[in-house]
């Protein structure tokens, strides 16, 4: 069975402590991490088996970390559902719609969930795309990407590529790991899930992929071993 089959299979059926199970909860606790979520791992896993929080003593969790990571998980669901329909704007919009619904940031007028951003932003000290030229770059980006059949390298060159963009006001860094996500589902490569525990090497290979590509596609085969492991570990049997 193929990794989005047997995803999509586990959704179906809530399939409990498979593949899906487990990627839901690495996923959304590794990405939202990544971008500063105090939750852990236990206590997103309890958010996603109980819709409930699991206090820490003395702990206080922003009302926000809780609503990305309920909205990471709809994410994931729609993007299984969306893996094989060509990458778009439009798609890649939706995503981002997705995952910031509810929170803060919708309240305010020029965040602009589920459009490009409005305002200038930066990664760290490097500056990105200026609002005004993020349709145009993105439009290039996705018809370069468009004409060939993507390979892993290319799917991590899309990935250097739009994050470079930044194209929205927040939520570039885990709209754009499920792109990839998405993407290697779509043409049959073994997917993987950035994690925190080892984000320098990922920020690293970003930030060092103009002089060193093979630094971050090697950080992501890195990743993909990990998840390639779990796939095998939580594979069904072959009938």
């Amino acid at each position: 069975m193929k990794v989005l089959e047997q995803l999509l299979f586990e959704k179906g059926k809530k399939y409990q402590n498979g593949l899906y199970h487990l990627t839901q909860i690495l996923f959304a606790y590794n990405s939202n991490h990544i971008e500063g979520s105090r939750l852990s791992q236990e206590q997103t896993r309890y958010i996603y088996e109980t819709n409930t929080v699991l206090a820490e003593q003395n702990g206080m969790i922003p009302v926000d970390d809780i609503m990305e990571t309920k909205n990471h998980f709809a994410l994931f669901d729609f993007m299984l559902l969306s893996a094989q329909e060509p990458l778009s704007e439009s798609l890649i919009k939706k995503f981002h719609k997705i995952l910031k619904s509810g929170t803060t940031d919708a309240a305010t007028s020029w965040f602009r969930v589920g459009e490009y951003k409005a305002i200038a932003n930066v990664i760290g000290t490097t500056e990105t795309a200026a609002p005004e030229d993020v349709p145009q770059k993105m439009q290039q980006l996705l018809t370069a990407y468009h004409t060939s059949k993507p390979t892993f390298e290319d799917i991590v060159d899309f990935h250097y590529q739009f994050e470079q963009i930044h194209p929205f006001q927040d939520g570039n860094g885990r709209v754009g790991r499920m792109i990839m996500f998405k993407e290697c589902l779509a043409n049959e490569i073994t997917p993987f899930i950035v994690l925190d525990e080892e984000k320098m090497y990922y920020y690293q290979g970003l930030k060092k992929y103009k002089s060193e590509r093979g630094y971050l596609i090697e950080t992501c085969r890195h990743f993909q071993d990990i998840y390639q492991n779990l796939i095998k570990k939580y594979s069904f049997p072959h009938n």
